[in-house]
């Protein structure tokens, strides 16, 4: 069966910091090229960083320099490493394979960050 599954989410404070993860399992175990999205209330998700399987990452501007998409072939899962966080990232977050053109879904994480 193929899965995503997302941990690390939460509450925090404006300039504080998570880390997310993304465990693939089953079938999709082996697709490296995957991206974080995120949905806040009343908006569309959005791409928020991938990683291709050749190691090359994106990120949307509004986290440049504050968010880091990296992964663990081992363990066949992929982090999201977000600082300086603001209220404004305040999102359910999902992860998706394969990246860009993501079928498969988590079943997202919260975060929350206060002001």
């Amino acid at each position: 069966q193929e899965q995503l599954k997302e941990s690390g989410g939460g509450l925090v404070q404006a300039g504080g910091s998570l880390r997310l993860s993304c465990e693939a399992s089953g079938s999709i175990s082996s697709i490296n090229a995957m991206g974080w999205y995120r949905q806040a209330p009343g908006k569309q998700r959005g791409l928020v960083a991938g990683i291709t399987s050749s190691g090359s990452t994106y990120y949307t501007d509004s986290v440049k320099g504050r968010f880091t998409i990296s992964r663990d072939n081992a363990k066949n899962t992929v982090h999201l490493q977000m600082n300086s966080l603001k209220p404004e990232d305040t999102a359910v977050y999902y992860c998706g394979a394969p990246f860009p053109y993501s079928r498969y879904w988590g079943q997202g994480t919260q975060v929350t960050v206060s002001s």
